[in-house]
């Protein structure tokens, strides 16, 4: 959308942002599984933390069941505990190298703290995208001050990043809509 050079890095960094939103929209879980639900868990392996999809293969064999293939048979009760100590609601059952994850069915009352967390990111997301947008007029106003560019450059370029602005707040708006839709859907 932007036509203008001067505006592409804050552009950019909005676009960051709204990818940021769906990594994070897809770690809440909805009732069905998803492997993307376990990429938040770190396992104490090796002596260090390591995100889960490091030490193991995540797969969805079912619409209500997570299977977690652990590589290394000597981390199976450390990705057990991770997964029983995570705020994920889960309860785990071990079987061999395999750890079989069901995931069960959410309550009404579950589904709308959901919602409060989903409605909670986007205005995070939101001012984000805000504050991205103050640094551009910042930069406009710079440049105004130098003498670089000129009062009609100034308003264009001001105009043309607010557009950006409510193109992407509009996004984060559709993305948390579909999510919300989600997690209700029963």
């Amino acid at each position: 959308m932007s036509t203008n050079s001067k505006l592409t890095p804050f552009e950019t960094k909005m676009q960051n942002t709204i990818q940021s939103l769906t990594q994070d929209l897809s770690t809440i879980r909805t009732g069905r599984a998803h492997v993307s639900m376990l990429d938040l868990i770190k396992v104490e392996v090796y002596g260090q933390k390591m995100p889960i999809n490091q030490v193991a293969t995540i797969s969805t064999p079912e619409s209500q069941l997570l299977t977690v293939q652990v590589w290394d048979a000597a981390n199976v009760k450390f990705v057990d505990k991770a997964l029983r100590e995570s705020d994920l609601n889960i309860n785990p059952t071990v079987d061999g190298q395999i750890v079989r994850v069901p995931i069960p069915k959410l309550s009404e009352e579950r589904r709308l703290d959901l919602v409060k967390i989903v409605k909670n990111q986007s205005e995070k997301i939101k001012i984000s995208i805000r504050n991205i947008r103050r640094e551009g007029m910042d930069l406009l106003k710079n440049l105004l001050k130098n003498k670089e560019i000129s009062e009609d450059d100034n308003t264009k370029l001001s105009n043309e990043l607010q557009q950006i602005t409510d193109k992407f707040i509009s996004e984060v708006d559709k993305k948390i809509s579909e999510k919300e839709q989600e997690i209700i859907k029963v």
